[in-house]
């Protein structure tokens, strides 16, 4: 098991447009070997500029960008094929005055330049070299940036990442229109084939899906990155497993026709109802202990279910930023503050461990038996993992 991580404190400045409203204590991580900081906590900006999580106003996805900086988080992460390369000029317009004090991540791959969106239905890839550079320059234009911090391919397929593709990240870190590299896994969950790939070419990240109810994937990049002894960092996504860690989905919640957490089966959140049960432990109620009665220490403190999740994920060593979907300033609030909650002891990571390999002493089918591979699942099988492949 990785120990615990202790990462130094970075100091940062503010903006005389971003007054901080609170002092934070968001921790800082470095992406790779890039030289690349990273809050622990970030912005996944796929929630601004697309309707799949609500819908919003230009004028308020902007104000909670804007507010996540004031709560701590300077790493957003966001995509030139969210909403068709309006969340790229929304992360621009917002983060503009503050853009040396934050690092963006983009991502390009998907051709939907040629290619009309048809709901949430995945658009066709492009993943030559003449098209990538095309896209970037496209992205830096509607970010209104001369570089952009961290570009990742964009679930690019194992054959997709071709020594061509390779090389012209090579080109485009020379010409500094970016610092760091990374691979964005997806959709759905899977892709060990791909993530492998990257991690021994020593991207500077791997994205993927990753959280307390789905740890097979992130397990095994743990261990690729332990035999390598690459540098590469992981980012998780989806932390709440679609809603069930943070509680916003709960039996009697009724997801609206779009909401991106509906593609979830029924079974998956009946049997996470049960298993978040077995979670409660991870809970601490912040009993409000002074130094004067006792020493304190990193365990003293408040930590809610939502945050417990993100502070699981930051445990492992490689983990450097871990990327919530936000929906609301509340939930800025809470996640944010994950980076300093108090940490899960070894005792808590054993439990949790034990509960997930005994599947929660659960003995009934979630729904969720299958990854996505590129390979016929061979990727899957010599991972020694007892999942199908998606077809």
């Amino acid at each position: 098991m990785w120990p615990n991580r202790f990462d130094t404190k970075f100091e940062r400045s503010g903006h005389p447009k971003f007054s901080r409203s609170k002092e934070t204590s968001m921790q800082h991580s470095e992406l790779g070997e890039s030289g690349v900081e990273v809050s622990e906590v970030g912005f996944g900006a796929w929630t601004v500029g697309t309707d799949w999580w609500g819908d919003r106003s230009e004028e308020d996805a902007i104000e909670m960008l804007q507010y996540a900086v004031e709560q701590g988080i300077t790493y957003f992460d966001t995509g030139d094929v969210y909403g068709h390369g309006h969340s790229e000029e929304l992360v621009g317009q917002a983060l503009a005055e503050v853009r040396d004090e934050v690092t963006i991540a983009t991502k390009v791959g998907y051709d939907f330049y040629n290619n009309p969106q048809a709901g949430h239905g995945e658009l066709p890839k492009e993943m030559n070299p003449e098209y990538l550079r095309e896209a970037v320059e496209k992205s830096l234009d509607r970010l209104e940036m001369d570089s952009v911090d961290v570009l990742q391919l964009h679930n690019a397929d194992v054959d997709e990442i071709t020594p061509d593709v390779l090389e012209l990240f090579d080109e485009l870190e020379e010409e500094g229109k970016i610092d760091a590299t990374g691979l964005a896994l997806g959709p759905s969950i899977g892709w060990l084939a791909e993530g492998d790939l990257a991690i021994e070419e020593e991207f500077d990240s791997v994205q993927l899906v990753w959280n307390v109810l789905e740890q097979e994937v992130g397990n095994h990049f743990l261990e690729t990155i332990e035999r390598t002894g690459s540098s590469t960092s992981l980012i998780p996504r989806v932390p709440h497993s679609s809603g069930i860690l943070n509680e916003q989905v709960t039996p009697e919640t009724e997801l609206e026709e779009g909401d991106h957490r509906g593609f979830r089966p029924d079974e998956w959140y009946e049997t996470g109802w049960e298993k978040i049960e077995q979670l409660r432990f991870l809970e601490r109620a912040d009993e409000g202990t002074s130094s004067s009665s006792r020493t304190q220490s990193e365990n003293d403190g408040e930590r809610t279910m939502g945050q417990a999740s993100i502070a699981w994920l930051l445990s492992h060593e490689p983990v450097a930023t871990v990327t919530p979907t936000f929906r609301t300033k509340a939930d800025i609030d809470e996640w944010a503050a994950a980076s300093d909650v108090p940490k899960l002891s070894d005792e808590e990571m054993d439990r949790v461990a034990d509960l997930y390999a005994n599947d929660f002493d659960i003995d009934r089918d979630d729904g969720m038996d299958a990854l996505r591979s590129s390979v016929d699942g061979e990727d899957i099988e010599s991972a020694g993992l007892d999942k199908l492949a998606a077809d």
